[in-house]
């Protein structure tokens, strides 16, 4: 009987040929057996495609163009991108400049990253790393340690706040009572402030602990 070989699979015409004229099945192959097959065995463009690769490209275009763009993709591949390269390279530059001695240390220790490191900090070297630290992870650290011992930043008054006991009164948008919170401009030292109004509105929130 007779056979139809546009049934058993496709042919030269109906195959796919990339923008870079390669066929849709070549490319799809990179990194695969058929790639291995090719960089072995230089007779090997049979397996590619079967006949029709041939037809298309033909055997020249087959052993070198292709190999070309296949060492190319593989150079792409070697050299990807990984998580360490989205990250910011850790540089440290000091707010103030000073010309110091030679054997003084120009660097931050790295115990100072450690975010358990700062739980042995009392408050007020807290503070003063928040505000004097400004823009830095050891501000976003001496921040989320603050919040662990129940201080709250207000974001109108740019100070700390905390309970000094359980608020007279409390709804929905505010809560009213006595607190202590941190006068970082005039004093530099704790104070407390009766009959205030705390407006949740104002209070910093997005900071994770």
């Amino acid at each position: 009987g007779t056979s139809s070989s546009s049934s058993s699979g496709p042919s030269c015409n109906s195959q796919r040929v990339l923008a870079d004229g390669i066929p849709g099945v070549v490319g799809a192959a990179v990194g695969g057996s058929i790639s291995r097959d090719l960089r072995g065995d230089p007779t090997a463009e049979r397996n590619v495609g079967g006949a029709a690769s041939l037809s298309v490209l033909g055997k020249k275009n087959i052993t070198q163009r292709y190999l070309k763009n296949l060492d190319m993709l593989d150079s792409s591949r070697r050299n990807m991108p990984g998580s360490v390269d989205t990250e910011r390279p850790k540089q440290y530059v000091p707010g103030n400049p000073y010309r110091t001695p030679s054997c003084f240390p120009d660097l931050p220790a790295p115990v100072f990253d450690s975010p358990n490191f700062f739980s042995k900090f009392d408050t007020d070297t807290l503070f003063f790393i928040f505000y004097f630290q400004q823009g830095t992870q050891h501000q976003y650290l001496a921040a989320r340690e603050l919040k662990k011992q129940s201080w709250r930043y207000h974001k109108k008054f740019l100070t700390w706040f905390q309970r000094h006991n359980d608020p007279k009164f409390k709804n929905e948008d505010y809560e009213q009572g006595t607190y202590v919170f941190f006068d970082y401009e005039s004093g530099w030292c704790k104070r407390i402030k009766s009959d205030f109004t705390f407006e949740y509105c104002h209070l910093e929130d997005e900071l994770r602990i």
